[in-house]
């Protein structure tokens, strides 16, 4: 059992235990190490200035993700390998990235030029020649005020032989030092991270209010906004087959600690809709951190993936000291964040029918602005159709109620009409009947309602193509 944490920062190894095991990433690099090209701005994860590129195992080497640090705990990083704005500049000598945004006027400022060239550094640890397109998805994630991003995006393109991690730090070595303990399990504290599911479970019983924290994009930011502190806290990323996401026949087995950004690729091709709404989901940083269990888990009525999952028959595999149980999706929500889910059980699996080739999917989220923001309102619908009537359809709503809605009486309706625009319209009246939208800061009540009818027509006019 190890009561430390094995950290390496721009090569160089660190050992941490005690209190400073849950300090923020970004506060230890620049109070700690002073590596003050990490900046500090929103601390919620949304500007980007912090981010940094995180290794972990992966196919015999280390893998590095664009995150951002601000939200990021220390104890998240256990067996990791952090490479800092400053670690890309080996012996004084700018990197093309860094280059570039020099050459083409990328920062005036300054202050978001570091964040901006991790996740350019990021992006070219996956793409060898990216066009605008890549560009622009990779650096999502990160705000400009006063430089434009014109000319950042050009910084971006003009990139030549950007060198890769790997050929900065080998890995071989630090690689060494991480597999002889990414076996160990460890506890500082009230932080646990065991190496198997048995463990997890008993700490998780021992525990009763223990928070399992993944990828920490909302623990993170009640850390630093509201000073949450948990009784106990509980990691599982140690455990194997948590992180293996398949296929078998048409359901999609999704593991408890599978990203959002490996769902998302997984699912590009398999249910193109879903990838849409990825993509406007969150950033890079928030997604090769967030995952697909802890959207579930946070119980959110406006979470982005709910309304797919409840219209595919989505269920969840919960494992406990009893035993292994299987609880349809909509049935783990009892009411507003109240769930199924006893204090010894874990989500291990996320359970997926995938649409089949004779149904229609669509997938809608309305919010104020396209990318990167908190929903108004969502909508899935999956319709099976024969000769111009609807043999069956499933209609699913976010951000009308307590928790994700199922328009049970809407789809009866719809079942056996004819596909028409007449029929959408009178459906659009009885889902308004169905819901039970409240006025926010986000949309006001008759918004929500409104949607709720236009929907509907919306769907008509694409699905009757």
């Amino acid at each position: 059992m190890r009561t430390h944490l094995l950290l390496h920062i721009n090569g160089v190894r660190h050992r941490i235990s005690g209190e400073q095991a849950f300090e923020t990433l970004s506060r230890f690099l620049r109070y700690e190490q002073r590596a003050t090209g990490t900046k500090i701005v929103c601390e919620e994860g949304d500007c980007g200035a912090c981010t940094v590129l995180v290794g972990r195992r992966e196919n015999g080497g280390l893998r590095y993700r664009p995150v951002n640090s601000c939200i990021q705990s220390l104890f998240q990083l256990d067996c990791t390998h952090v490479v800092t704005v400053e670690g890309l500049a080996r012996g004084g000598e700018l990197t093309p990235v860094q280059d570039a945004m020099v050459r083409c006027h990328g920062a005036q400022c300054g202050y978001c030029t570091p964040g901006f060239i991790m996740a350019m550094a990021g992006m070219y640890e996956c793409t060898e020649h990216p066009d605008a397109k890549d560009v622009r998805g990779a650096l999502t994630g990160n705000l400009c005020r006063c430089t434009g991003y014109e000319s950042i995006i050009k910084a971006a393109l003009e990139v030549e032989a950007q060198p890769r991690i790997e050929q900065l730090y080998p890995s071989a070595p630090i690689l060494a030092e991480i597999a002889a303990a990414d076996r160990e399990p460890v506890e500082i504290g009230t932080f646990a991270r065991p190496v198997d599911l048995e463990s997890a479970i008993a700490f998780k019983a021992a525990h009763p209010d223990t928070v399992i924290v993944q990828g920490a994009t909302d623990f993170g930011v009640w850390k630093t906004k509201r000073g949450f502190s948990p009784a106990a806290i509980l990691s599982l990323d140690a455990v194997e087959g948590l992180g293996e996401i398949a296929l078998d026949g048409n359901t999609l087995s999704v593991g408890g600690r599978v990203s959002l950004a490996q769902f998302e690729s997984f699912v590009r091709d398999l249910v193109p809709a879903l990838a849409e709404i990825m993509d406007r989901f969150g950033s890079p940083q928030i997604k090769n951190a967030g995952t697909l269990a802890g959207n579930i888990a946070n119980a959110s009525p406006i979470a982005d993936t709910l309304p797919f999952l409840y219209v595919s028959g989505a269920s969840l595999e919960l494992t406990g000291l009893a035993g292994t149980r299987v609880v349809p999706l909509p049935e783990f929500y009892l009411g507003y964040k109240k769930l199924d889910l006893r204090a010894d059980e874990i989500i291990t699996r996320i359970l997926i029918p995938l649409p089949k080739a004779d149904e229609t999917l669509r997938l809608y989220k309305i919010s104020k602005r396209s990318h990167l923001d908190i929903s108004t309102f969502t909508a899935a619908m999956l319709m099976r159709r024969t000769d111009g009537r609807i043999d069956s359809m499933r209609i699913a709503y976010g951000g009308v109620g307590p928790v994700v809605l199922r328009l049970k009486k809407t789809e009866e309706f719809l079942t056996g009409r004819p596909l028409a625009l007449e029929t959408f319209t009178a459906a659009g009246e009885i889902a308004r009947e169905e819901i039970a939208p409240i006025t926010d800061v986000r949309g006001s009540r008759e918004l929500r309602l409104q949607l709720a009818e236009n929907i509907l027509c919306r769907f008509y006019y694409e699905a009757a193509r």
